[in-house]
């Protein structure tokens, strides 16, 4: 297919955290609110006047100084940001909001704190952590509530004056909504025999609003989005089509492994993906927009944290759901080394999917930076992608 116009673009603001975009955003008088995990409410991040930076390490490579902190023992993406941090890579954030998620990713957060690594000229940084719900019900969604006007809204009001107001709440979830619909429109090209977009590009497009301003990308995005209309896809058809579920993925070389191994990746269900991190919310105008936020981000979490059983089987389900509306032929079940939550994820939704719901599954753990593992992991999606033929033929089908 045809290049898209802006991918470089976009392929160049991905390789360091503090990318042209956020110092362009600060310059305007913006406030940088960086955030470690898809648990935090995006919207109530880019009220007017702010904007979100999700934190990440890109091209990562010794992690030496945040494993003597750490130990290594503790996930690779905490140790990764951890060091970054320590070089001074997150420089520009003007406060962390940090919600309990896992362990490691708060244990990361707060040696960055006890090192005074962020915040030394800014009088009115802040770090602010949060307890986050475990179960789906309406007392968790009070929990949420408070823990978001305690450690979000009354801190931002507090030091930068940001307007916390229900109408300004509801103006940021219009912002938000137009992008995911941006988003969720770019990636339903994947679907369908000839897919106008890769894998690849999409992770790449899509990654980009969570690690750049996203008023500063929507532009090229609904550039981009015409652009894919009217692309003419290949001809040459995939090996296979693959769904990739997992711990968090900000990697684009893991996407592109995979693809160059002939597995088309048409849905993403991992953090820093579009499902469910790219959902609309859906206000009303009989309850606070602050309520209903914190409900959509309860009822739609699909991250191990959440552990009542409805939640527990719940995301199998909503796997093999998006499987089948993306014609995926097998599913990727992958994980970050050494991250407890995916782990036992990753262990019981493979059986499930495979068992319960007949997809092929390749289960594998994988480090954050996927070049330091390129030829194992290439290995084993190649072997991958071969069953799924075998299993074609099999059944009568085409390799």
């Amino acid at each position: 297919m045809r290049d898209l116009k802006h991918l470089q673009y976009f392929e160049d603001l991905l390789q360091v955290a503090n990318n042209a975009l956020i110092t362009q955003a600060r310059d305007e008088g913006k406030v940088c609110v960086a955030y470690t995990c898809e648990n935090v409410p995006e919207p109530l991040l880019n009220l007017p006047g702010t904007f979100s930076i999700r934190l990440h390490a890109p091209n990562t490579g010794s992690m030496d100084i945040a494993t003597y902190y750490m130990t290594n023992l503790l996930c690779e993406p905490s140790r990764a940001l951890l060091e970054r941090a320590i070089e001074g890579g997150f420089n520009f954030a003007d406060c962390v909001i940090t919600p309990d998620g896992c362990t490691m990713i708060n244990r990361a957060v707060e040696n960055m704190e006890l090192l005074n690594t962020m915040g030394k000229d800014k009088p009115n940084f802040f770090h602010s952590y949060m307890e986050i719900a475990f179960k789906n019900t309406e007392s968790d969604v009070a929990l949420s509530v408070l823990q978001c006007t305690n450690h979000i809204l009354n801190p931002l009001h507090e030091n930068y004056g940001i307007d916390i107001s229900d109408g300004a709440i509801r103006k940021a979830v219009e912002e938000h909504n137009r992008l995911c619909r941006l988003i969720r429109e770019i990636g339903n090209f994947r679907k369908g025999d000839r897919p106008r977009i890769t894998g690849y590009e999409f992770h790449t497009l899509c990654l980009a609003t969570y690690v750049c301003p996203q008023h500063l990308v929507i532009d090229k995005l609904e550039e981009t989005l015409e652009e894919i209309r009217t692309r003419e896809p290949d001809d040459k058809p995939w090996r296979a089509r693959v769904l990739l579920v997992g711990s968090e993925v900000d990697d684009g070389g893991f996407v592109k492994l995979i693809e160059e191994c002939g597995a088309f990746v048409c849905c993403d269900r991992f953090c820093f993906g579009s499902y469910p991190g790219r959902v609309e919310i859906r206000l009303n105008d009989e309850e606070d927009a602050l309520t209903q936020i914190c409900r959509h981000y309860i009822r739609n979490c699909q991250c191990p944290r959440m552990m009542n059983q409805e939640k527990v089987y719940g995301r199998k389900q909503y796997v093999a759901e998006l499987a089948k509306e993306y014609g995926a032929d097998g599913v990727i079940y992958e994980q970050v080394k050494f991250c407890d939550p995916w782990a036992y994820e990753r262990t019981l939704g493979s059986a499930m999917l495979k068992d319960d719901y007949g997809y092929p599954v390749l289960s594998v753990d994988r480090p954050y930076n996927i070049a330091s593992s390129v030829g194992q992991m290439r290995t084993r999606v190649q072997a991958f992608v071969e069953s799924i033929e075998i299993k074609s033929i099999q059944r009568g089908g085409k390799a």
